[in-house]
């Protein structure tokens, strides 16, 4: 991706080190404020509405929603992110893990204000109050997390870990449940769940086609390969080597090009005839 490499060289300065740090402090402190002061995170959610009308802090707050309740599952979570995000940060580089998650936050954002003007250019008067009363309609850090797992799983398919601290299972596996999950969640949601799931995920997308050589899927690729495929059955002129012969008379279609070729259903082996000697040859029986 030549245009990342010529950012990296322009921005590349400016990149945040140990960026999972501080979202896992995000994440704790979120958590936090939920426990001391529940009433308080309705300011901070992710809301166009109130973007618009000065609360432009939101904009980065609802970075901090808690995604449980349980402190248990939070350490979990911030522990195994933790993990992976450093893992892709040594393996990407700061700059660009940097852009994989800032990109999928500002997706996000961009999201929300999609829908927020979709809802209000349709009047659709219910939902649109939701926004307006700080509800982030599923916008939220569980699909940033998710394409952490996403790109770790593409970089490392191979990599096991312990489910429930007891069954190892492979990266790959687990990417492919979260796919399916997310698949079912994406065709069953509204048209207002499936923007925050595509948009939240986005990033992901756009990395994965990233590193696909998609090239190969073009037409004129597809029928180069098979006109190659037909042509390496065919043999070389000259060659002297034929794709049939008569068990009978021996005969090939370089001595013959009108001759045709069949093999025989009653002959118990591989015995291929030409016309002549199809229908009149005595069967091959194994002893």
């Amino acid at each position: 991706m030549n245009w990342l490499n010529k950012l990296e060289r322009r921005l590349g300065r400016f990149a945040v080190p140990n960026l999972m740090i501080y979202m896992v402090a995000a994440y704790g402190a979120g958590y936090v404020l939920n426990m001391a002061a529940p009433g308080i995170l309705k300011f901070l959610v992710l809301s166009p509405y109130h973007i618009l009308h000065g609360q432009v802090w939101r904009l980065v707050t609802w970075i901090f929603m808690p995604t449980t309740g349980s402190l248990f599952s939070l350490l979990i979570m911030a522990y195994l992110y933790y993990q992976l995000g450093t893992t892709l940060e040594r393996n990407w580089g700061t700059f660009r893990f940097n852009v994989y998650i800032f990109g999928g936050m500002l997706f996000t954002v961009i999201g929300a204000f999609l829908l927020y003007g979709i809802m209000a250019l349709t009047g659709n008067v219910a939902d649109y109050a939701l926004m307006s009363e700080g509800i982030a309609m599923g916008f939220s850090t569980n699909y940033i997390n998710m394409s952490i797992f996403l790109a770790f799983a593409l970089s490392y398919p191979d990599m096991q870990i312990l489910l429930m601290f007891v069954i190892p299972i492979k990266m790959k596996w687990m990417a492919l449940v979260y796919i399916v999950l997310t698949a079912l969640e994406f065709f069953a949601a509204g048209w207002a769940g499936k923007i925050a799931i595509g948009m939240s995920l986005l990033n992901f997308i756009i990395f994965f086609l990233s590193t696909r050589n998609l090239y190969r899927y073009t037409p004129q690729e597809i029928h180069r390969r098979q006109k190659f495929k037909a042509q390496m059955r065919e043999p070389r002129p000259g060659s002297g080597l034929t794709k049939h012969k008569c068990a009978v008379c021996g005969r090939t279609e370089l001595d013959d090009p009108n001759l045709e070729f069949r093999f025989c259903s009653k002959c118990e082996g591989n015995y291929e005839y030409c016309s002549d000697h199809l229908f009149t040859h005595q069967h091959m029986r194994r002893v």
